[in-house]
């Protein structure tokens, strides 16, 4: 990598469809594609240090702006040399721009065609967020990709509301670009666009002609349904430039995963391994199982007898239901490893599915497990 060029991306294998296997190269490392990307929304992914992340097959993990913006702040960050040091990841980060969590957490908030006026969910503080500031404390994390600030509309947002909230989403990414100014750093734009197919492709336009070198899917995974999703994947499937990455963001089912591969999305992220871990619950080739239950506190099982992860290989399910009464904290790192162990297994197994013309089978097993729950 030189510093001209921050990012590269190529497709390395074409299956089905619109699927494709790859390779995302960054200043921090390398990421193989399709590739599940955890939430570290506070410079950390919960319950793991950052050993213990890259040995679940993790090549990179998010950051995000609204939060460590208000705590502990971009100062305390530039003191420790950006985001990589202070958390102590060497890999890729990803930072969101901090326009979801404004428009989801701030009951207070004002939005202009310049920016966004919103009070803290930590201490009811007033802030403005702008282009040029979520920009400003991206460059200043150090994160390898940046997002643009953009504004999200909800799933049941009017056509006209979503045409509003595209304008300024597509005046907001130029001036993304024109603060933008870090070598080391590439700076995605995010389509929006609801779930209305003509404003889709409209947006995509508007976004390729700033050739961005890659391209975030947002607005989905805000409520809307599976079908809902799935239609505005494939119009917009071969619509973004094939040369470079898609980005599909908040998006975490298993099958979700696997529709969105299916339709050309190279990269995901999403909360629910490490959330559900928090709540007890284990992904498995059994589907789910929530580890409360009474039918685990005798057995000697491990989570999933074909997971070659640290945690099946030395402990049982009945050790890790005892640990959840007894309220250690030990049960939470143990279920969060496994459970992106468990993703990052089937990543791998996409890829395969990709290369081997696989990839229908798979969809149809995972189908069936959630169909189960």
């Amino acid at each position: 990598m030189t510093s001209n060029t921050p990012v590269s991306f190529e497709v390395l294998t074409e299956g089905a469809d619109h699927a494709r296997v790859g390779v995302l190269k960054t200043q921090h490392g390398v990421i193989p594609t399709p590739a599940f990307m955890p939430v570290g929304t506070q410079g950390t992914v919960k319950g793991l240090t950052p050993e213990q992340l890259r040995n679940t097959g993790s090549a990179i993990c998010l950051g995000n702006t609204y939060h460590l913006y208000l705590r502990p702040g971009t100062d305390i960050i530039d003191q420790h040399g950006g985001l990589h040091s202070f958390m102590g990841w060497p890999g890729p980060i990803l930072t969101d721009s901090g326009g979801f969590q404004v428009f989801s957490l701030s009951n207070l908030r004002k939005v202009d065609d310049d920016g966004v006026d919103f009070r803290s969910h930590i201490d009811g503080s007033l802030h403005r967020l702008t282009p040029e500031l979520s920009i400003a404390i991206q460059q200043s994390l150090g994160s390898d990709i940046a997002m643009c600030f953009d504004e999200c509309p909800p799933a049941d947002a009017s056509q006209s509301d979503v045409q509003k909230s595209m304008k300024r989403t597509t005046a907001w990414a130029d001036r993304c670009i024109q603060a933008h100014n870090a070598k080391g750093q590439a700076l995605f734009g995010i389509i929006q666009g609801g779930l209305f197919e003509d404003l889709r492709i409209q947006h995509a336009k508007e976004l390729i002609e700033m050739d961005f070198p890659g391209y975030a899917i947002g607005g989905l995974s805000v409520g809307e349904s599976q079908s809902d999703r799935v239609r505005i994947l494939d119009v917009l499937s071969d619509k973004l430039p094939f040369e470079k990455p898609r980005y599909l963001m908040g998006v975490g089912r298993p099958i979700d995963i696997i529709e969105a591969v299916e339709r050309g999305v190279d990269m995901m992220d999403c909360v629910l391994p490490t959330r559900n871990a928090r709540m007890s619950t284990a992904y498995t080739g059994e589907g789910r199982l929530n580890i409360r239950n009474s039918q685990f506190r005798s057995d000697l099982q491990p989570l999933d007898k074909n997971c070659d992860g640290f945690c099946c290989q030395h402990f049982s399910r009945a050790y890790i239901a005892h640990l959840i009464r007894a309220k250690e904290l030990l049960a939470h790192t143990i279920l969060t490893f496994h459970n992106l162990r468990h993703f990052q297994r089937l990543m791998s197994e996409i890829r395969t599915a990709i290369r081997d013309g696989n990839l229908a089978q798979l969809r149809i097993r995972e189908e069936k497990l959630q169909n189960k729950e």
